[in-house]
């Protein structure tokens, strides 16, 4: 989820708003970082049932812990060369001479942790692989293979986590996956189009729902 914007009000009440090109978007999808608007409107909310992207954003929302997610955007295609395109079977085979390289990368977040929760994260993937599993099919799971929907009327509605991300992140934890908290868990959801958390009335949720890339049905909890 965006954080807001500098000087944007009173954030939690803020529905819709209706930008320049007369396209009505979630408000954060509006102001700032044009780089947020094509994020909004081309990713955010769209289920995804890409390995690798699911993998990508794992490890860019890990990343985003404790920064901006305008930060983040800016250094993902930074990431992608650093990562060779998220391959997990590429990642899982670093070892401490491309930590270190990582770790002299301007392109990404030079934080060891960090680094290494992306190598961690690429070898729990293999082994989910290798167990006959696949991290499409885990992720997928907590939602029951369908995509959540809030349906919120405004921003304030959107919660930090819920059952489901608690329960994700305590089973990702468990096969070795690491910066993969209850809120890292739930701005993954969201990202990934587990959860449609566009407010209601914006275009781009909208668009979603009426794609019907799976049935949506409310979210139980949270």
């Amino acid at each position: 989820m965006a954080e807001p914007t500098e000087g944007a009000g009173p954030w939690a009440t803020r529905t819709i708003t209706v930008g320049p090109d007369g396209v009505a978007r979630c408000a954060w999808g509006v102001e700032g970082d044009p780089l947020y608007r094509a994020y909004h409107d081309e990713e955010w909310g769209r289920p995804s049932r890409d390995e690798r992207l699911l993998f990508e954003m794992l490890v860019l929302e890990g990343a985003q812990a404790g920064l901006s997610w305008s930060t983040i955007l800016r250094k993902r295609e930074g990431y992608r060369r650093a990562f060779a395109g998220f391959e997990p079977a590429v990642v899982a085979g670093f070892g401490d001479i491309d930590v270190a390289r990582l770790l002299g990368d301007a392109g990404i977040v030079r934080n060891r942790l960090k680094v290494e929760s992306a190598v961690a994260n690429a070898r729990a993937v293999l082994a989910l692989r290798g167990a006959g599993g696949s991290l499409v099919d885990l992720l997928w799971g907590f939602v029951g293979g369908m995509p959540l929907d809030r349906r919120a009327a405004n921003l304030g509605e959107l919660p930090a986590e819920t059952a489901e991300s608690r329960a994700m992140s305590t089973e990702l934890k468990r096969r070795g996956f690491r910066f993969v908290g209850p809120t890292v868990c739930y701005a993954f959801m969201q990202a990934t189009g587990l959860m449609n958390d566009h407010v209601v009335g914006c275009a781009a949720g909208d668009e979603i729902r009426r794609a019907g890339a799976a049935p949506a049905r409310l979210t139980p909890s949270g």
